[in-house]
């Protein structure tokens, strides 16, 4: 498959599964639909990492299941990887690249209802009479507030299966890739419970390396939904809901200080709007907050850390106690 039959391809799978993921979620929201917004970016030769190209942004707002949730699309060209793209791979610095990608952020009403994030990505990297450079990115992870052990033990169970259908270590690997990347240094915690994430994938071979990206793509939610099912209806207070939005926090201090998309997107001119749809509606800062010892909510602090969950949770078989426990 040459070059550009290999853009094409992942091209059309990336907006299939644009348009599959907002079928799904709006079957699991009786309120709200997704608004689409098509955008352009005009080239601008005078910029070395101005983007040029456009993309389909997708974000269903005020549901009754869902706050807000974020599911866009994009494919990007410019003269020059920007600094955050090439960092780990600074022999690619200055060559010319298209980018493409899915990138997915959900927020759901209910505080016992995790947020999640999912993106797969994939680049070109060229530079005249030398061979084009090409990779994969991808994976996902889970943001729960008030974590239940067998919604952790099904997002793995989930992610370890997409992973050992092409590689039998790829689910270690890829997971410890997650906990390191998500990991807010300044807070020294985890975003969350983890999940999968790979980057620089180029081999054995392009098919097995796109498969794979559609594995992961397709496989969220079957990952998510079936969470966000349980959890969506449970009753919640004032208390719960002040909580999320003080761990929501969290959050946007690791899109904005740490996220490579987010920097990426910003260094080479991205559409801002598109870029930061992945902030929650709301969220609220504290100064010196701490939560008061034994509660649910001090409970949370022991997830935020690289754990074996499948190996923890014996082999994959939670209790379903914690439902009241968190009442």
């Amino acid at each position: 498959m040459s070059i550009s039959s290999q853009a094409t391809a992942v091209q059309a799978f990336l907006l299939a599964l644009q348009r599959e993921l907002i079928a799904q979620v709006e079957q699991h929201e009786p309120t709200a639909r997704f608004q689409i917004d098509a955008w352009q970016k005009p080239d601008t030769p005078d910029s070395p990492h101005a983007l040029g190209g456009g993309g389909r942004t997708a974000v269903l707002k005020n549901g009754t299941v869902f706050e807000q949730a974020g599911i866009g699309f994009s494919d990007v060209h410019g003269k020059s990887l920007p600094p955050s793209a090439s960092a780990v791979r600074p022999e690619l610095a200055g060559r010319s690249f298209r980018a493409m990608g899915v990138s997915v952020v959900m927020h759901p009403r209910n505080p016992f209802a995790p947020t999640s994030h999912m993106n797969v990505r994939y680049f070109e990297a060229h530079k005249a009479d030398e061979p084009t450079v090409w990779w994969f990115g991808g994976g996902f992870d889970l943001t729960p507030f008030y974590p239940f052990d067998d919604d952790i033990v099904h997002w793995h169970q989930t992610a370890k299966a997409i992973c050992d259908a092409f590689d039998a270590s790829a689910y270690k690997s890829y997971k410890q890739h997650c906990d390191q990347y998500f990991y807010l240094k300044h807070r020294q915690e985890t975003r969350g419970i983890g999940g999968i994430f790979f980057d620089d994938l180029s081999q054995p071979s392009f098919e097995t390396c796109f498969a794979f990206q559609q594995a992961v793509g397709r496989g969220y939610a079957d990952a998510l939904l079936p969470i966000i099912s349980k959890r969506h209806a449970l009753p919640y207070g004032e208390r719960e809901l002040d909580f999320m939005r003080y761990r929501r926090g969290r959050y946007v201090e690791f899109n904005l200080v740490w996220d490579r998309g987010t920097l990426f997107g910003l260094q080479s001119g991205g559409r801002a709007e598109s870029i930061l749809m992945s902030l929650p509606p709301t969220v609220r800062f504290e100064y010196g907050y701490s939560p008061t010892e034994a509660s649910a909510e001090a409970r949370l602090m022991d997830y935020l850390r690289p754990r074996d969950w499948l190996c923890e949770f014996a082999g994959g078989q939670a209790l379903e106690k914690q439902e009241t426990a968190h009442g």
